[in-house]
């Protein structure tokens, strides 16, 4: 019987992506600049059935972004209905990227099954149709989304061991978003009459965080990655109605992390769509951050992460 087990990790985009060029084929508005995350991890196995089933986190569902991506899949392979049995161990739609790391392990463990024979910048590719940010899951250290020859698909940066950053994540809740980032996108871009700049800037931030990774220069990501931040969630406030992702504790972690910036500690914040703060740290400095971050009122709890890798197999058929 064809089956594989893989095993993905998200990834936090430090320079962000929100809104897209078109539904069809999932193509996002803008490039994107992210790294990849090592000890969150989605485990995904699949295996042919009888029936298409999903079971995620132990619960049998019906999802319609997982059901709409394998009519895709099947439109230009031959594919069996699949069991599809998937876990994380860090909470899923509170803006930690589950969506990335599920997509990225869920194609490349069909690829591997069924033999399709996919490179990297493939998987990508189809990564990408199921969710936006999965594309650069398929990829470790830093990776860059972008259009190249007329395909979206991620890139390898620089490789985690080059830049060997720590991750801390304060948790300041575990419920899901009301709104997804789908549907908050389409919100923010026909709504919001701060798209066109939103979209403009970041091209140029995307070129900016490149070149800043290529040097390594802590700074200018910094700087350039919480300049987005700030940006993508002033876009979804001024959406109709507003797209309110943070809490209190949200923004009491930011300004410990400004505090901590302030005492000369090497860190910077980014928050995705979702409550949850990352602070990108220095190596050295990540023992310091996590206790601080632990310390703010409402934040339930912190996780710390290096860079990395990409999706790959664990258990090919």
């Amino acid at each position: 019987m064809n089956q594989a087990t893989a095993l993905a990790h998200p990834n936090i985009a430090l320079v962000k992506y929100w809104g897209k060029r078109a539904s069809e084929n999932n193509i996002p508005a803008t490039p994107s600049l992210s790294i990849t995350l090592d000890t969150l991890v989605t485990r995904t196995s699949v295996r042919e059935s009888e029936q298409d089933q999903i079971e995620i986190n132990g619960s049998v569902v019906s999802d319609t972004k997982i059901e709409d991506f394998l009519v895709r899949l099947r439109a230009a392979y031959s594919l069996p209905p699949l069991a599809i049995e998937s876990s994380s161990n860090f909470p899923t739609s509170a803006g930690l990227a589950s969506s990335a790391s599920g997509f990225a392990g869920l194609l490349t463990a069909i690829d591997t099954a069924f033999g399709l024979d996919m490179n990297a910048s493939e998987r990508s590719i189809w990564a990408r149709r199921g969710s936006g940010s999965a594309a650069r899951s398929i990829f470790g250290g830093f990776a860059s989304l972008e259009e190249e020859n007329g395909h979206w698909c991620a890139r390898g940066v620089l490789p985690r061991e080059a830049w060997p950053l720590k991750v801390v994540i304060a948790i300041t809740s575990e419920t899901a978003k009301s709104v997804g980032s789908t549907a908050g996108m389409e919100r923010s871009e026909k709504t919001s009459p701060y798209y066109g700049a939103w979209t403009e800037s970041t091209r140029l931030d995307h070129a900016a965080g490149l070149s800043a990774v290529s040097r390594q220069d802590f700074s200018r990501l910094g700087s350039i990655a919480e300049s987005s931040c700030l940006k993508m969630h002033a876009l979804m406030l001024s959406s109709q109605p507003p797209l309110f992702y943070w809490n209190g504790a949200t923004v009491e972690t930011i300004a410990a992390v400004r505090e901590l910036q302030g005492g000369g500690v090497r860190v910077f914040f980014t928050v995705d769509a979702g409550p949850q703060v990352k602070a990108i740290c220095q190596e050295n400095a990540a023992s310091v951050v996590a206790e601080r971050l632990a310390s703010v009122p409402g934040v339930l709890r912190t996780l710390v992460c290096g860079l990395g890798p990409g999706a790959y197999v664990d258990q090919p058929g």
